[in-house]
């Protein structure tokens, strides 16, 4: 995947800037096209391009999002105007990102822009999926509608987020514990034994010539070990970012049976929410599915649902290409297949979105279960390990006395 940037002219012939991500020039072109843009300049980002910001402004999370949709509905519902309605919420939201594009978008309704068109011009803050949904929404003459099925989406993402970083918190604290307790042993423990292990005039084990030679290499030769970690880090992460990288972030885990679990999972609740908010939008199926693409965020999900996208357009039933995937569980592409016979697949993915929302949450729980006697045990070793460093040559000199 690439970022590009690009300048086009919209359908009503306004002047469009923004980014896309796409595999190449060509994907990122027929992206664009298939929103009816007419594309003037398109170049991919250069490495000192893609996001860097300087600015202390924090991107809105989808708690900020589902908040800014419901203040907007109720307002609106109660006859406020939609420039009033920008107007207040500028005003209200704590979010610098969010205000100012808002500001921004409050100024080009002004000029006579639709709300939609205005929202596009900041893709930083507002998908295409709020996008789509609010255009959808103004053509039917049911922005209100558009704008509340946002603020639940929103809310669900919100849902899932909290609950996702809530389990790895748990894990995150006890590693850097973990770190904390073995470089306190390495620098303060381990060498207050040192002389004493020298005064032994004894050979000493394997497993304390170990630790006593990382003690004293993290002690003498820090400013060696601490380039070293860093690169490691910024090398993993800068393949990670690579397509390479992204494929195997995304093999390993749907290979480990509880986070594969919990992934498969948030990629169908993730899918069926998504889609059924497009569908009751009036957004076209194969748009829809593009952009449900656009919010995988595990590649391989991705690369499924876009071979669905294709599939589709060429009169498949959405089901059969998620069934041939080999990703998601029966459940998911029976529940749409029985809503393409029966002709009610909003309504069926409204309900796989439930169905499987309370599974995330289920998952979370499981995946929290399963970690913490892991760690517990896996600290324990790390500490054993020092541990016995040190203890081992007592004991081997309390057997040489004993056999005295």
């Amino acid at each position: 995947m690439a970022d590009f940037s690009f300048e086009g002219i919209t359908r009503e012939g306004k002047t469009i800037k923004g980014s896309v991500t796409a595999d190449d020039s060509s994907a990122a072109m027929n992206q664009l096209k298939q929103k009816g843009y007419i594309i003037t300049d398109l170049t991919e980002k250069g490495m000192l391009q893609k996001d860097i910001s300087f600015s202390f402004e924090k991107k809105p999370s989808a708690r900020d999002m589902a908040v800014f949709c419901s203040q907007f509905v109720a307002m609106n519902r109660a006859g406020v105007s939609i420039l009033e309605c920008l107007t207040l919420l500028r005003e209200q939201t704590e979010n610098a990102m969010l205000a100012k594009a808002v500001r921004e978008v409050q100024a080009e309704v002004e000029k006579g822009e639709t709300l939609a068109n205005g929202l596009a011009q900041h893709p930083k803050v507002f998908n295409d999926l709020m996008v789509t949904t609010i255009n959808a929404g103004e053509q039917s003459g049911s922005l209100d509608v558009a704008m509340d099925r946002m603020g639940a989406q929103y809310e669900k993402s919100a849902k899932t987020a909290a609950l996702v970083k809530k389990a790895m918190i748990y894990p995150i604290v006890v590693a850097l514990v973990a770190v904390a307790v073995v470089i306190v042993m390495l620098v303060v423990v381990i060498p207050s034994y040192t002389d004493m292990f020298a005064d032994l005039g004894t050979d000493l084990p394997g497993i304390t010539k170990a630790v006593v030679a990382a003690s004293d290499f993290i002690i003498q030769r820090w400013y060696i070990l601490v380039p070293i970690i860093i690169a490691i880090a910024v090398a993993a992460k800068t393949y990670l970012a690579t397509d390479s990288g992204k494929h195997l972030k995304s093999v390993i885990s749907l290979k480990i049976p509880a986070i594969a679990n919990l992934t498969t999972k948030s990629a169908c609740s993730q899918l069926a929410r998504t889609l059924a908010t497009l569908l009751s939008a009036g957004v076209p199926l194969v748009e829809a599915v593009d952009i449900v693409g656009d919010t995988m965020q595990n590649v391989l999900f991705y690369d499924a649902v876009k071979y669905a996208r294709d599939e589709v357009i060429k009169g498949v039933p959405l089901s059969q290409p998620l069934e041939e995937s080999g990703l998601f569980p029966p459940m998911m592409y029976h529940m749409i297949h029985i809503g393409e016979e029966a002709g009610n697949t909003e309504e069926m993915l409204n309900k796989l979105a439930d169905y499987y929302d309370e599974e995330v949450e289920m998952a979370v729980q499981s995946l929290m279960a399963a970690m913490e006697p892991m760690i517990i045990i896996v600290l324990a070793g790390i500490v054993g390990v020092l541990i016995g460093a040190v203890m081992a040559p007592m004991l081997s000199m309390y057997q040489a006395l004993d056999s005295l």
